[in-house]
């Protein structure tokens, strides 16, 4: 893998970024001036609700905790969807790969019972491992037989549920814990609180360490060229001399390797067992973050911050006024429908690159 240096220097790509920070502004303007108009109608108590909503989480170190926390995860999920968006690869296993490396991490930890650091960060590979085998059926069943990654990761997702299941519902099953779950895990595998009053954990500095991995090996890779390449137009990437076959396996490994990671990080650091009876839904998240970052994992983990934010402010809204939780949905759709629309704001940005060409005239 050659390190390609970066260029500095090139405006159109300084005007991209300012372009792409505008429209996403304004998108979270439209969002919540709609939204505001929506909470006035259905509300008796519309201005305590929109209180709550923006403010809600910063009203305790434990809720902006919360926000912290559920951002760690959204980060693991929303690098690994935008990796596999990138090379248009729109595979929907990083769901299946968030729930059998959460429950692999924590049969691994509870099997080797190895040393402080030593056995959170085996369970962490051997999660990311699991989540890439999960992610990569897709991958294999596509370049083998043309199969849609989309279709079958969605339908495999399950077959990796029921089968992870199996195993932590008999061998690995607590029959004292009074409810479905692993045995309690080691100490030495829990990912230490790094604030204290809140659940915030170690987990934190590796989501954001393999977000600085993930913009490297996008932008500085000779890998990451080919697989943006190869997203942007299979066709002229394979005559480039591109191998589009091995950009197909190795996009979707990475990205479920991430979900996988993602998932060991969420049990060690947020439970004492794994307990989950259904899918934790982060896969599909991961899909939200993606489209909000614009598949660049620079932005992710803002989107993954924005988009805990809200979800949070919205159970608080919930809680304390007559406005119900799911107003964030209303939220969510909007602001994905104006990011993810390639003409919203075009003539601005036409006017921008006007301006600059003009600028350097």
């Amino acid at each position: 893998m050659k390190i390609i240096p970066e260029k500095h220097g090139i405006k159109s790509l300084n005007i991209e970024t300012r372009f792409e920070i505008l429209r996403f502004s304004t998108a979270i303007g439209i969002a919540i001036l709609l939204s505001f108009v929506i909470i006035m109608l259905v509300s008796k108590e519309p201005f305590a609700a929109l209180r709550h909503l923006f403010l809600g989480p910063l009203s305790s170190g434990r809720r902006f905790g919360n926000v912290i926390e559920l951002a760690i995860t959204l980060t693991f999920a929303g690098l690994a969807v935008s990796v596999m968006f990138s090379a248009n690869q729109f595979n929907m296993g990083a769901e299946g790969s968030f729930y059998a490396a959460g429950a692999v991490a924590a049969m691994a930890a509870l099997s080797f019972q190895l040393p402080v650091v030593l056995n959170p960060l085996v369970a962490i590979m051997l999660g990311a491992a699991s989540g890439a085998v999960v992610c990569a059926v897709p991958a294999l069943l596509k370049e083998r037989w043309g199969a849609s990654e989309l279709v079958s990761s969605l339908m495999l997702n399950y077959v990796f549920f029921y089968f992870t299941r199996y195993f932590t519902n008999t061998v690995f099953n607590d029959p004292e814990s009074g409810y479905i779950a692993t045995h309690l895990l080691p100490v030495s595998a829990k990912l230490p609180k790094i604030i204290e009053g809140t659940r915030i954990h170690a987990g934190l500095f590796i989501a954001l360490a393999v977000a600085v991995a993930a913009v490297l090996f996008m932008r500085r890779t000779t890998w990451g060229y080919a697989l943006i390449q190869t997203g942007r137009n299979p066709a002229f990437a394979r005559y480039s001399g591109i191998n589009t076959k091995a950009v197909l396996l190795y996009s979707q490994l990475i990205g479920g390797g991430i979900a996988g990671a993602g998932g060991a990080v969420e049990v060690l650091g947020m439970y004492d067992r794994f307990q989950w009876q259904s899918m934790p839904g982060y896969g599909f998240d991961g899909v939200i973050v993606a489209i909000l970052a614009k598949n660049k994992p620079q932005f992710v983990p803002v989107a993954a911050f924005l988009l805990s934010y809200i979800r949070i402010g919205a159970d608080r809204m919930s809680t304390a006024t007559d406005v119900t939780s799911e107003m964030i949905s209303i939220i969510q759709g909007i602001i994905i429908m104006l990011v993810a629309a390639q003409a919203f704001m075009s003539g601005r940005r036409q006017k921008m690159l006007v301006k600059e060409l003009k600028s350097n005239d």
